[in-house]
């Protein structure tokens, strides 16, 4: 008997050991959907910081972005529209140039292969502006390059934010900075359909809304004090120039520093 309970007693032992050794696997390596795996799914290191799926990710929709909407923009200066429509159209040329420089030498840095033609689906609105004409085009013209901007717009904060690479991190702020201005002429054209975005967004969305009570018709609010500093406080800074309803986009130009792009 007491060695039927030794036996058991080193088989016990045994076993409490390869549960403890294969525990921190577990909890660590192999727990996908966790926060910490997806964070390390598909990471590679580079000189730039860890470069994972999802900087990856918009790497390639900003190269994207520019493969159609560069092509439409041009489309647009080449046919009989408004003034305004021309505006925007300038401005997409000008900021996707710009902007496909950035990304072709960021991927080249990263070992990031990119995309030489747009999606189907981005193929299919150029198709869409194509074939429409008149008041017809610049309505096409103006949503569906406004809806694109949209989607995209929160992807660039996400990955601003938690990017832990240099060069991803100031491409999102370039991106954010081209998108937004991009964004603001389109809606100067007067064609942007905010009820069909709005609709298409809480199609798409599965949380409630929050936020505060509704407001009351007739029913007067306390006034809210400025958030302002107090007291001796000196600051040199100034808010972003340009007037309301711009977006100030000068920055360096791109340099090839490394010769990547011949």
């Amino acid at each position: 008997m007491r060695r039927i309970n030794g036996t058991a007693l080193i088989i016990a032992a045994l076993a409490a050991t390869v549960g403890a050794l294969a525990f921190p696997v577990w909890s660590y390596a192999d727990r996908s959907g966790t926060g910490q795996a997806n964070l390390a799914a598909g990471a590679v290191s580079t000189r730039w910081g860890p470069l994972t799926a999802q900087d990856r990710d918009l790497i390639v929709r900003v190269r994207l972005a520019g493969l159609w909407e560069l092509p439409a923009g041009q489309q647009a200066m080449e046919r009989p529209t408004s003034a305004a429509v021309k505006e925007a159209a300038d401005h997409l040329i000008v900021g996707h140039t710009d902007l496909d420089k950035r990304v072709r030498i960021v991927a080249a840095q990263l070992g990031v292969e990119l995309p030489n033609q747009p999606t189907e689906e981005q193929q299919g609105w150029l198709n869409e502006m194509t074939a429409a004409s008149g008041e017809e085009y610049e309505y096409k013209f103006a949503n569906l390059l406004r809806s694109a901007h949209g989607k995209i717009f929160p992807a660039i904060g996400t990955v601003r934010n938690s990017t832990r690479n240099t060069l991803v991190r100031q491409l999102a702020s370039d991106a954010n900075q081209t998108v937004l201005d991009h964004i603001t002429v389109l809606e100067k054209t007067g064609k942007v359909d905010f009820d069909a975005i709005a609709n298409a967004a809480a199609n798409a969305a599965t949380a409630s809304p929050t936020g505060p009570p509704a407001p009351v018709p007739g029913q007067l609010v306390p006034q809210a004090p400025p958030a302002e500093a107090t007291g001796d406080v000196q600051t040199t800074s100034e808010p972003s120039p340009g007037a309301p309803g711009t977006v100030n986009t000068k920055r360096p130009d791109p340099v090839d520093s490394e010769g990547f792009l011949g």
